[in-house]
């Protein structure tokens, strides 16, 4: 396939997070996102305006469009994460709102951890505070690729371009020594509508995009088909029909790479090694295949393959490792211990594990690492040494996000415990 095409297909959906503090006004900028971008059907803003009145305000509060729960509306604060789908002619877009209290860490980064952008707000009056150099730290260590830094709220500081241009100043320094390569600093008023979709006749001295222009614009890259490829196996497709009466294919969603017809490769953990006979995409043969295209491999020897296997090129496979240590954040209220037994689940594989220490906590404020935690409670993020029962063909986080990541999982219940990047 040429690489325009490649770029098309992989720049036709964008999935982005809001962070930012309390009160910031994420959802009003969610909100008047969709709103302004004809994005709401009539039902939806006649509840959001019939709520609004019932709470006795004048207008629609467009951060209803995404407060959905109860608790949140009756609060006026955002609790969970909040997923909308919307589109415009240029591009789709999945996008997590997520909430701004510190104890709500761990639910930016669930938004946050397939996103490929992420727009963090800074409310003009109170500019960069403890909980925007979290939820920068949240980015920088989840490796989302672009930020957006919503200087938000301009309108009560008089569109002064003195005030937006120190906060840019401020957290694009913050930014770049956590390792975020470039940010993208808008001023707007997600209340007024400044910036948002349309550009602001107020602000004249801000020549850069809206926030949707950006959304629109902003290269988004799909796992290189360049990188090495990796399969993880989901399914055994065995129709034994008299059609077919020796189809055996394996089924299963490509997370980084290229596989072509005719490449050696090797199943792991077993080792073995074979040549890829066919492609089936949709019922249909195919020479190849790239990510994250689900696709079906059939292989030109008879092996024992299975869910949870992981098929990946002879020359540029994965090494297995049962000692694996990570950044973790931890997600349930039961806190985290050395020598708590665990099931890890990397990719559509599943294996019991032991956490053999965890070496330090990391402090989003100031990024220190307290040594010897003891134990990981909830919205914590620290280092953690895990022991697995079986060998894991794990990536680096750094290296591939969708095979670099992993989680912990509670055996006794099935909950999710923590949430891990492989170093």
């Amino acid at each position: 396939m040429p690489t325009a095409d490649l770029e098309t297909s992989a720049t036709s959906l964008l999935r982005f997070a809001t962070a930012g503090s309390v009160d910031d006004g994420k959802s009003t900028l969610v909100g008047r996102l969709l709103h302004d971008s004809k994005s709401v059907l009539a039902d939806q803003l006649e509840a959001v305006e019939r709520a609004s009145l019932g709470r006795g305000q004048d207008a629609p509060d467009l951060a209803l469009l995404t407060d959905g729960l109860r608790a949140e509306r009756e609060q006026g604060i955002t609790i969970d994460v909040a997923y909308r789908y919307f589109a415009t002619p240029r591009r789709r877009f999945i996008l997590a709102d997520t909430p701004g209290h510190v104890q709500y860490t761990r639910n930016m980064v669930t938004g946050a951890s397939t996103a490929e952008l992420a727009v963090v707000l800074v409310d003009a009056r109170n500019g960069v505070v403890e909980q925007t150099r979290r939820h920068a730290a949240v980015a920088a260590l989840l490796r989302v690729p672009h930020v957006v830094l919503a200087v938000n709220k301009m309108d009560l500081v008089d569109y002064a371009e003195p005030v937006f241009a120190a906060i840019a100043e401020e957290f694009t320094a913050y930014a770049a020594s956590l390792g975020v390569p470039e940010v993208t600093a808008i001023p707007i008023s997600a209340l007024a509508g400044d910036n948002v979709v349309t550009p602001s006749v107020t602000m004249d001295w801000y020549a850069g995009p809206t926030v949707l222009e950006h959304l629109e614009t902003v290269p988004v890259v799909a796992a290189p088909t360049d990188a090495p490829a990796r399969f993880p196996v989901q399914y055994v497709i065995r129709p034994q029909t008299p059609e077919h009466p020796d189809y055996r294919g394996y089924a299963g969603r490509l997370t980084a790479g290229m596989l072509r017809v005719s490449d050696e490769v090797t199943v792991l953990p077993s080792g073995r090694t074979s040549v890829i006979a066919a492609i089936d995409i949709l019922g249909e043969p195919a020479e190849s295949a790239w990510a994250p295209q689900s696709v079906t491999v059939r292989l030109a020897d008879d092996l024992d393959v299975s869910r949870g296997d992981l098929i990946a090129p002879v020359a540029a496979a994965p090494t297995l490792t049962q000692d694996i240590e990570a950044t973790v954040c931890h997600l349930h209220d039961r806190p985290l211990r050395p020598g708590d037994r665990v099931l890890l689940k990397h990719t559509t594989r599943t294996v019991k594990a032991i956490v053999k220490d965890i070496p330090s906590r990391l402090a989003l404020d100031d990024l220190a690492r307290h040594p010897a935690p003891g134990e990981l409670v909830a919205n914590d993020i620290g280092t953690v040494r895990v022991r697995t029962a079986e060998p894991l063909a794990l990536d680096s986080y750094a290296r591939s996000r969708p095979t670099g990541a992993f989680l912990l999982i509670a055996p006794a219940d099935g909950a999710t415990l923590s949430a891990g990047m492989a170093h």
